[in-house]
């Protein structure tokens, strides 16, 4: 009996965990991404509205997996955490697509805006993104908002600082909303 108990248990659990987010309300689900984590869950609106182009990158390296156990390779308290880096891992490498342009905006860097990491050049985002912890008014204008969290800040200041930590968090499974059964 215990273990018919336990199994129908872990069915339920199994089929919570799987379920549909609920989205805070006035989120599209084709542009909101959620990010499974070893800390837990960060849902993030992403501003196709503002950046195109690279939320449609960020919404097609989800639905290819190449977000999914990709870890938080530079975490810095006070600034941002960063992560994407599908291919190394370490903040080096990008996605088998090609770099794309910059779409600078009006938008200000504050406590959970989502910023495309890039290299010194304004047109080298590719897949490397990062999530800010304060207000950083130094990258107005010079690095593509494409988000912000609207739930999972207190995840984000969970994961583990370093750069890289010495025990990196990870993003179990990225998803496009509407994509979660």
């Amino acid at each position: 009996m215990i273990r018919v108990l336990a199994t129908v248990f872990a069915l339920l659990c199994t089929v919570a965990a799987n379920a549909a987010p609920t989205l805070p309300a006035g989120l599209d689900p084709q542009h909101t991404l959620v990010l499974d984590t070893t800390e837990g869950r960060i849902i993030i609106k992403l501003r196709n509205d503002i950046a195109p182009h690279h939320a449609q990158r960020m919404e097609q390296l989800a639905r290819d997996g190449f977000y999914n156990n990709v870890p938080f390779h530079r975490v810095i308290a006070g600034f941002m955490a960063q992560t994407g880096d599908g291919q190394n891992g370490n903040g080096t490498g990008g996605s088998k697509y090609p770099n794309l342009k910059a779409e600078f905006s009006n938008v200000p860097y504050v406590r959970g805006t989502v910023g495309m990491a890039r290299t010194n050049d304004p047109n080298s985002a590719n897949s490397q993104f990062f999530i800010m912890f304060a207000d950083g008014a130094f990258l107005n204008g010079k690095y593509t908002v494409v988000g912000e969290v609207v739930q999972g800040m207190d995840v984000v200041d969970k994961l583990h600082k370093g750069e890289p930590p010495a025990n990196p968090d990870r993003i179990v499974r990225a998803q496009v909303a509407a994509d979660m059964k």
